[in-house]
């Protein structure tokens, strides 16, 4: 490609070549034709190179890495790779409806200066249980309302209020990424949510109100997994916990609960008690999710 393209569309991939040609496909067909799409072969030892390379489209690019080192550094080395004034990310496993890249790019500009991207709705064709049971919890109160904005938008990430999916709708201007340091190398969750509350203080995201982006369930990690990067994720933003502490703000008792909630949902009732506090049963939506989650972790012990 001799101009610089609009936006480029950075995709990890790690041993996912038997779908990586659909993201790849989706990508290709947007009604924004000004785009790459930059494929970072995270240390693959299946066919990714050759899905790739089977693209006999210049817009396409393959990266590769000689040993798998995560999906921040994949992603942080599109980045790196990538020439278009923005960048969308677009999970491997994932696909997009043809009109997205060009919705949010209208709805960044519509906003004004200030504005340094944009996010869509995931929508999750096949949620696991425990992503269900947070879903139908969470609409027994209502929500703030916030979706988009800066400040205000970070604080209702970090409360859980907004579940964005950043790693499949996510579009920011490239030099806000490059200023921000990119993504966080040592986490293995909530690397994407760590992104954009640093993207936040520097500017706004819009949020586009339609499902452009189709996220493909593959799994929740272990709970100690969860409770490790879920740690490593506050303390990393410390200063907005503290802060929002200081308006009567729990964050800290929000993230528990949901660490609690993946260790339940595995059946692992004994980690589970740790995480928990005995006022759950006076708030009736968190009441739901513990007794959703104890019914699946119920449910995954007697299979086992």
């Amino acid at each position: 490609m001799s101009e610089s393209p609009a936006v480029s569309v950075v995709i990890p991939a790690y041993n996912r070549a038997n779908v990586l040609g659909r993201a790849i496909d989706s990508a290709l067909a947007q009604t924004r034709r000004d785009i790459e799409v930059v494929v970072v072969d995270d240390g693959s030892s299946d066919d990714t190179e050759a899905v790739v390379e089977g693209y006999d489209d210049p817009r396409v690019r393959y990266v590769a890495h000689g040993a798998n080192r995560g999906v921040s550094a994949a992603r942080n080395t599109g980045v790196d790779a990538a020439r278009g004034e923005y960048v969308a990310f677009l999970d491997s496993d994932d696909e997009w409806v043809a009109r997205k890249l060009e919705r949010q790019l209208a709805a960044i500009e519509s906003r004004g200066p200030g504005w340094v991207g944009a996010y869509c709705e995931p929508l999750v064709p096949d949620p696991s249980p425990f992503a269900r049971a947070v879903a139908w919890a969470s609409g027994l109160v209502r929500r703030d309302g916030v979706t988009e904005g800066g400040r205000e938008l970070a604080d209702a990430l970090l409360r859980m209020q907004v579940f964005m999916s950043p790693g499949s709708t996510l579009i920011v201007e490239r030099a806000v990424l490059e200023s921000v340091g990119g993504f966080d190398e040592g986490l293995r969750i909530y690397e994407d949510w760590d992104l954009v509350l640093r993207v936040l203080a520097v500017g706004k995201l819009a949020h586009v109100d339609e499902p452009l982006a189709v996220i493909h369930a593959s799994g929740d990690p272990p709970g100690a997994v969860y409770a490790a990067n879920d740690r490593r994720y506050l303390d990393r933003n410390a200063e907005l916990v503290a802060e929002l502490a200081g308006r009567g703000i729990d964050v800290e008792r929000v993230h528990r609960l949901g660490v609690a909630g993946h260790f339940l949902s595995g059946g692992e009732f004994r980690e589970a008690l740790s995480y928990l506090d005995w006022n759950v049963a006076v708030r009736p939506a968190d009441a739901a999710r513990v007794l959703l989650w104890t019914a699946l972790g119920l449910r995954a012990r007697l299979g086992r």
